[in-house]
C-alpha cells in the first residue's frame, strides 16, 4: 500500500497462515478470486504466506498450454484488481530484499491421453515414482542450469534462489524435500494415482510461462530419450551437506546470477534447439542487455524497477 513518503509498505506484517493477515487482505483477495473465477480459473486454496504482505493463490491444474494461458491471466488479474483497490501487487521474485521471495513453482504430471493414466505414478516403485518419472526428473536436473534462464529469467530472480529459503539452490531431488530443485509431492490420501505429481521449485513469476514450460518439457523428454538416472534422492536440505558430500552426490549449486544462467542456456543444445534459432538468439540478446543494465546500477534501482515491472 502507498506510504506518506511516496513509497510502498506491505498491507500486513503477520505470520504465515495468519488470520490477521487474511483479514487485512480479505477485501482485495475476495475480489481477485471472484475475477479469476469469472474467467473460469478455479482457485484450489488461498492463504497468507511467509513474507509481509505476501498472499498465495494456487490455481487448478489443467493441460499445459491452458496452464500457461492461465498464468498470464492470473498475473494481469492480480495486478489490475489490486490497482482498483489503490494497491500495488508485485510479483517480482524478490520485491523486498529482507523478506521471502515470490515463487511460481511448477507442479506437473505426465498422462497417457488414451487411458487417462498418470504415467508418473507406480505404486510398486520407490516413492511411487515410475521409471518414466525418474528419467524425466533426471532430464530436468541435467538441464537445470540453462533451464533457469527460462524459469527464473530476471536479474532479481537470483536474490530469491538462495540456500535455506525453501526456494531451492541445488540440483537435487527428493520426496517432499522443499529445499530440493525437484520435489516428489505426496499424493492426496485415497487419490494417489490421480493426484501424484512433481514440483519444480526453481521458477518465479518473472518468466514467460510458455518458454518456461516448453523448456522444462524439452529437458524432461531428453531424460526419457537418453534414459538418464537422477541419482539418489536427497532427504535433507542439500545446503547442509559439505562441499565434498555434494560433489560425491553430483549435486551442483545453481548459477548465482542471471548472466551465468544465460551462459548455461547458450551452451545447452537441447534447450537452444527447442527454442529455435531466431527465438534463442533474440532471447539471449535481450536478456544479456537486461543484465548489463541492472549490473551497472545499485540495489535500490533493481528493487524499484522489478517491483513495478512485475
Amino acid at each position: 500500500q502507498p506510504t506518506a513518503e511516496g513509497g510502498y509498505a506491505p498491507i500486513d506484517t503477520g505470520l504465515c497462515f495468519s488470520s490477521v493477515s487474511m483479514a487485512a487482505g480479505a477485501e482485495v483477495m475476495n475480489d481477485i478470486i471472484a475475477a479469476l473465477e469469472a474467467q473460469h480459473i478455479p482457485i484450489d486454496a488461498y492463504y497468507p504466506e511467509l513474507g509481509h504482505g505476501q498472499h498465495e493463490l494456487p490455481i487448478r491444474h489443467t493441460p499445459v498450454l491452458r496452464a500457461a494461458d492461465n498464468q498470464i491471466w492470473v498475473r494481469e488479474t492480480i495486478r489490475n484488481v489490486a490497482r482498483q483497490h489503490g494497491l500495488l501487487a508485485s510479483l517480482a521474485p524478490k520485491p523486498l530484499p529482507e523478506q521471502a521471495g515470490n515463487g511460481c513453482h511448477i507442479h506437473w504430471s505426465v498422462w497417457d491421453v488414451g487411458s487417462e493414466t498418470n504415467l508418473l505414478y507406480d505404486p510398486n516403485e520407490r516413492y511411487n515414482l515410475s521409471q518414466l518419472g525418474y528419467h524425466f526428473v533426471a532430464g530436468v536436473l541435467e538441464h537445470l542450469p540453462g533451464l533457469l534462464a527460462l524459469t527464473a529469467p530476471s536479474f532479481n530472480s537470483y536474490r530469491r534462489l538462495q540456500p535455506h529459503f525453501w526456494s531451492s539452490a541445488y540440483t537435487a531431488w527428493g520426496p517432499d524435500n522443499r529445499e530440493a530443485a525437484v520435489r516428489i509431492a505426496s499424493g492426496l490420501w485415497g487419490r494417489e494415482p490421480v493426484s501424484f505429481n512433481l514440483e519444480l521449485k526453481a521458477s518465479d513469476p518473472s518468466n514467460n510461462p510458455y518458454l518456461a514450460l516448453g523448456g522444462m518439457i524439452a529437458a524432461g523428454l531428453d531424460g526419457l530419450d537418453r534414459q538418464l538416472d537422477p541419482g539418489e534422492p536427497v532427504l535433507i536440505d542439500p545446503g547442509n551437506y559439505s562441499d565434498a558430500e555434494r560433489e560425491a552426490r553430483d549435486i551442483k549449486r545453481y548459477p548465482t546470477t542471471q548472466t551465468e544462467a544465460l551462459d548455461a542456456l547458450e551452451q545447452d543444445q537441447v534447450l537452444i534447439e527447442a527454442l529455435g534459432p531466431d527465438l534463442s538468439r533474440a532471447y539471449l540478446a535481450v536478456k544479456r542487455s537486461e543484465y548489463a543494465a541492472f549490473a551497472a546500477e545499485d540495489l535500490d534501482f533493481e528493487i524499484k524497477h522489478h517491483l513495478h515491472k512485475f
